[in-house]
């Protein structure tokens, strides 16, 4: 089995083992999770597989299958399941631990700030195509969060983010390369900022966020739709 392979597999197994805990019951929500990753990947899959075409970031054959999806690798596929699954599970459980939502009373500021680094970003260093579709894309959507849609879920999401950032940096210091001999997934850092946290575009980071905050919109919109169509 390929590397990138493991890498997904491990990310994926235990919040996929633990869905089913008596006190969590994730699977319970499925009915709202797979539309919502469905939703993630018809935005991501296209932009990830161009941007591929385009050199903007590349894979090595060494760690992966051979196996090919929509002009991308099985593995890179299967990312956009198994870490965004993963994510929601970590969102799932703070919920149905009662975990106290912290950022909440926070989350209009966080967001405006966010917005507001994003945009300056892409106006002082133009051109960058990575840097500008990742920083673009997730300002658009915090601000069709914050002007139009006003969750309350959003800074139970912004912690969950937080917490969440640790193993993703395992995971993508992985694929980068930390403990490799060779990067699973290289970058052209020409079409980024060319600034790395170890050996991870800081990009990613941002890439990550929008990766989690479009799912659990479509997540929780579903889980109230139902919710009102219960009463």
């Amino acid at each position: 089995m390929s590397t990138y392979l493991w890498i997904d597999l491990g990310a994926f197994i235990v919040p996929f083992l633990f869905s089913f805990h008596p006190r969590l019951r994730f699977d319970r929500t499925w009915f709202a999770l797979w539309p919502a990753l469905l939703g993630m990947m018809l935005i991501f899959i296209p932009w990830d597989s161009w941007f591929t075409h385009l050199g903007i970031w590349g894979f090595n054959e060494d760690h992966l299958s051979g196996i090919t999806f929509f002009g991308l690798p099985l593995e890179e596929s299967l990312f956009f399941i198994c870490i965004p699954y993963a994510c929601l599970f970590t969102y799932h459980c703070f919920r149905a631990l009662g975990v106290k939502d912290y950022f909440g009373p926070w989350s209009g500021r966080i967001t405006w700030f966010l917005v507001s680094a994003l945009l300056l970003v892409i106006v002082f260093f133009p051109g960058k195509a990575y840097t500008t579709s990742a920083f673009g894309a997730l300002a658009l959507w915090l601000l069709l969060l914050q002007l139009w849609l006003k969750p309350i879920w959003l800074g139970r999401a912004y912690f969950a983010y937080l917490i969440l950032l640790l193993p993703f940096m395992i995971v993508n210091g992985i694929l980068t390369g930390s403990m490799l001999e060779e990067a699973v997934v290289w970058y052209n850092d020409a079409e980024n900022l060319g600034v790395r946290i170890g050996t991870i575009p800081v990009e990613d980071i941002f890439y990550g966020l929008l990766m989690v905050l479009v799912p659990i919109t479509i997540y929780e919109g579903l889980l109230k739709r139902r919710a009102m169509a219960a009463q």
